[in-house]
């Protein structure tokens, strides 16, 4: 049985999608390489974004008043940051360098010695007598509680260096961030513009909205959970070095975390407060205990202060922004996290209610025609 041949217009046809299909294939791997090429400086780059669109509106200011020098303005910006992260991580390294350096030495000498606990050791909750009669051990016979609890003091040991590891490296990767974003700043109405034109080809419509809500949302989080946090972990830093707390840079680094993913600085403040208690004299332990606890609660005013009106984001999607980016991408996805999710909840409420007014008001319009009618 013969068959029927293939007309032309089918050939012409299967010819055109096997053609398509190719080019797709080719545009497919192109895209797939560039991002894997670009892959390791996405987060900065992203962060580096983030920080540009909170400063921009410093940048404009400074850069008139220096006369309209926008690159010395935003090389100021850059210097600046650079040295808010650099100068405390040289200080917080050298630190620790110097601690273990000296801890090393008296160990190998045998002359470190821990000094006693207080009797209100005894008093702390839960791991009070515990603790007690293991800071007594330590401070009679160091030696013996080493070589006791090698394996859990190992384990603390390893953990701090990992911690301090992730905590360099993520301060590595923030420089990196702050000077993407003085070259952002540089040329912050070029991007503006792209960002604009990007946004209006995505919804098909002139003029979108999206880009400048998208702006209000990150500083107004900026503001109002990053700022919060920061000055949180400041005023802990101070209460804790006015009583002598030790590592005060370090606490002060977990109360910044813990104050990003919204959770009450207490947490780490409530351990130290008992530390301050068992060493300090009564009258200062006490000031530290309310200087503690009004850090801890100063969110419920702050917070109001810093947040921009009509940029409400629940603090659940702040949350799970700020501790699913630090799972993803580690400190700086604790920062980059919330601010990202935060936008991206509110640019899914207004695509949302954009939708909504939209079958409103197509709804109207479909009803004025019957009502002249029936007129």
């Amino acid at each position: 049985m013969a068959t029927s041949p293939v007309p032309q217009d089918d050939r012409v046809i299967e010819r055109q999608v096997i053609e398509a299909m190719i080019k797709l294939g080719f545009i497919a791997i192109l895209l797939i390489w560039c991002f894997q090429i670009v892959r390791p400086f996405l987060v900065p780059v992203l962060w580096a974004a983030l920080l540009a669109v909170a400063l921009y509106p410093m940048h404009l200011g400074l850069t008139a008043k220096l006369g309209g020098k926008a690159k010395l303005s935003a090389t100021i910006i850059t210097l600046v940051g650079l040295a808010i992260l650099l100068v405390p991580t040289f200080a917080l390294g050298g630190g620790v360098v110097d601690s273990a350096g000296r801890f090393t030495e008296q160990l190998q000498a045998g002359t470190l010695e821990i000094p006693p606990p207080s009797e209100q050791v005894k008093g702390w909750p839960l791991i009070g007598e515990q603790a007690y009669q293991s800071w007594s051990h330590a401070s009679r016979n160091l030696t013996g509680f080493l070589a006791k609890h090698k394996d859990s003091v190992g384990s603390a040991l390893s953990g701090l260096l990992g911690m301090l590891g992730s905590l360099f490296g993520g301060v590595a990767m923030f420089c990196l961030s702050v000077i993407i974003c003085g070259v952002f700043l540089t040329t912050g109405e070029a991007c503006q513009g792209a960002v604009q034109r990007v946004m209006n080809r995505v919804t098909g419509h002139a003029h979108s909205p999206l880009p400048k809500l998208a702006a209000d949302t990150i500083r107004s989080v900026a503001k109002g959970v990053l700022g919060v946090a920061v000055i949180q972990a400041l005023a802990a830093g101070i209460g804790m070095a006015l009583v002598g707390v030790p590592a005060t840079g370090v606490w002060m680094v977990l109360i910044l975390i813990l104050a990003i993913a919204q959770l009450p600085p207490i947490i780490v403040l409530a351990p130290i407060i008992a530390y301050v208690f068992s060493v300090n004299d009564g009258t200062s332990a006490t000031l530290f205990a309310i200087w503690s606890l009004v850090v801890s609660g100063s969110d419920s005013f702050l917070k109001p202060m810093f947040l921009g009106r009509g940029m409400e984001v629940p603090m659940l999607v702040i949350l799970i922004g700020a501790i699913g980016g630090m799972m993803l991408s580690g400190i700086i996805g604790l920062f980059a996290g919330a601010v990202v999710l935060a936008v991206g909840y509110t640019l899914l409420v207004a695509w949302i209610n954009g939708e909504e007014a939209g079958a409103t008001e197509g709804s109207g319009v479909e009803e004025a025609p019957d009502e002249r009618r029936q007129a």
